[in-house]
């Protein structure tokens, strides 16, 4: 527990320094992340770096996560990017006589989108003017809050199983508990600053941020339980790797921003 406490505690100030300075110290960050997180998602699939699908999937996932634009180069769709991946994992799947199979084609484009989306939208919303600090704040305190009000709550009262399949040690007075606090986060911090955000949308960014990032962590439990693995990687002591630790990111923040709430 204490080093646990520990990597917790530098880690988010680390965090919390380089979003405050945003620009590329901010991207560089997310931008190692999302290397280290697809790292551990080829790794926890069986494949290796060197897989002609895994080569394939790193460059897809940078296509979609790297923020070109901002570098003064061109920046392709997403819809481009993610068909023309699609196109790529495929055809190797043909040259290489099936050796490289089609499910392993079909979790490179999975994982691309999914690693390489979460971080971009990430940086998406720390570059909205004039307020990304205070929304990228406010989204993170959102999903802290609720992963802590589920904790906290669910060893307190919890007595119903969410979903025990899964996660056994989840609970629907903890899931609730984790709804409720990041509700009152994003309420308080909607009334410090009513300039920048009302309270409506507060509450709305943190109704999705708890449901969807309790879903987003349960989906990152389903994904271990079938490989058989209790974490992703060992990045981070007593927290285990990147996805690990992102796996509500990586599902909150494109919610935000795909569906305009964040824009």
């Amino acid at each position: 527990m204490k080093q646990r406490i520990v990597t917790g505690v530098l880690g988010g100030l680390a965090f919390a320094l380089l979003a405050v300075l945003g620009g590329w110290y901010y991207k560089g960050l997310l931008l190692v992340l999302a290397l280290i997180g697809f790292y551990e998602y080829i790794r926890l699939n069986g494949y290796r770096l060197r897989d002609p699908l895994s080569l394939l999937g790193f460059i897809g996932m940078l296509a979609i996560a790297v923020p070109w634009r901002d570098a003064g180069l061109p920046q392709a769709p997403p819809e481009t990017i993610v068909w023309s991946l699609m196109f790529a994992v495929l055809a190797v799947t043909v040259f290489t006589k099936n050796r490289a199979a089609l499910d392993g084609a079909a979790l490179m484009l999975l994982g691309a989108v999914y690693v390489g989306f979460g971080f971009s939208e990430m940086m998406t919303v720390r570059g909205i003017e004039p307020n990304g600090l205070f929304l990228t704040a406010l989204t993170f305190g959102a999903i802290w809050a609720s992963d802590a009000g589920a904790y906290f709550v669910g060893k307190a009262i919890g007595r119903h199983k969410l979903w025990p399949a899964i996660s056994p040690n989840k609970t629907i007075e903890g899931a609730l508990g984790g709804v409720l606090l990041a509700l009152l986060v994003c309420v308080i911090g909607a009334l410090a600053a009513p300039d920048w955000i009302t309270v409506g949308k507060a509450f709305t960014i943190g109704l999705i941020a708890s449901v969807a990032g309790q879903l987003g962590d349960l989906v990152q439990s389903a994904y271990k339980r079938l490989r058989g693995v209790k974490d992703s990687g060992s990045l981070l002591p007593g927290h285990g790797g990147v996805l690990d630790r992102c796996d509500s990111w990586l599902i909150v923040f494109p919610l935000l921003t795909l569906t305009g709430i964040l824009a």
